[in-house]
């Protein structure tokens, strides 16, 4: 399979793992343009409901995900009230469904970064390896108080970023396109990631879905700055989803898959080895066990 054919079936992969995403910008296109008989914040409150109802009967999200989509809403929008109050941005238009200047669809937008998390990892098949949930989920967690404290003391993204970093530096996610297995640096993942969103808030204040201070009056690029800010909550994202996929056993990368990056790739690292060394003495313990009950006359 030529790289060309490669490289267009990973974009087709993304564009339908970005399918809540893209409908959710054509409700805001949508509300920004059309007359609407209700407020339009109001609006896209129930279309996004809807579109997390139908995402879920068409079999496109498991329950266990549609609970963390919520999740990623309640998180996101406990970060909108606080911003938003310290005039970081700004929502306008007025809605019934408006919470201290804050829309409840609000939410909504760091819920579709988590559906697009979901749907990424079924169909790429993402793995992990060499991921240090502990370590990571602390990191991830200052990031997200970091976006509040910063207004009262001195801001600390650089010094977590870098620490971030540190910690995922033997991180890899491995990916299927077709047939064939690569890897990349999950930090690397989580950089292009942001980019990505700071192209899509740079949409949504285009359509004058929530404005900074400095685009009330004209309309203007997104400061380059939040690319970063965005690049860094990928983390929290990440942690969620990954917490999701280590209860369903499909966390981590075992190896046993050829990939086409490197020879390296095909080797798991000294986690998964330790983790694969686990599994097989749980599993000779689990067959240790039923021989020893065959053998006892007393169990039925």
């Amino acid at each position: 399979m030529s790289a060309c054919s490669q490289l267009l079936r990973f974009g087709w992969l993304q564009v339908v793992s970005c399918l809540f995403p893209f409908a959710l910008f054509v409700g805001l296109a949508v509300a920004q343009y059309a007359d609407l008989p209700i407020p339009r914040y109001d609006a896209l409150l129930v279309y996004c409901l809807a579109l997390t109802a139908l995402f879920r009967v068409v079999g496109l999200e498991t329950w266990r995900e549609v609970a963390v989509i919520f999740g990623f809403h309640l998180v996101g929008l406990a970060l909108e009230l606080f911003k938003v109050q310290v005039g970081s941005w700004q929502y306008p238009g007025d809605a019934v469904t408006k919470i201290a200047g804050v829309p409840l669809f609000a939410g909504f937008m760091y819920a579709a970064v988590g559906s697009y998390l979901c749907q990424a990892w079924r169909r790429f098949d993402l793995r992990v390896s060499g991921y240090r949930p502990v370590a990571t989920t602390l990191l991830a967690v200052a990031v997200y108080a970091n976006f509040f404290t910063h207004h009262w003391i001195v801001d600390l993204r650089v010094p977590i970023a870098i620490a971030l970093l540190l910690t995922l530096r033997r991180t890899w996610v491995f990916y299927s396109v077709g047939r064939r297995r690569y890897r990349m640096p999950l930090a690397v993942s989580f950089v292009l990631i942001g980019f990505f969103l700071w192209l899509a808030e740079n949409a949504g204040t285009f359509l004058d879905a929530w404005n900074y201070p400095d685009q009330v009056d004209v309309w203007q690029l997104v400061h380059p700055a939040k690319f970063g800010a965005w690049a860094l909550l990928v983390s929290m994202s990440f942690v969620l989803v990954a917490s999701v996929k280590s209860l369903e056993g499909k966390l981590y990368h075992r190896g046993a898959v050829a990939t086409v990056s490197t020879p390296q790739a095909t080797r798991p690292t000294a986690a998964d080895a330790a983790q694969l060394a686990d599994a097989k003495a749980t599993e000779i313990s689990l067959q240790h066990g039923k021989v020893n009950r065959g053998r006892d006359p007393g169990v039925s």
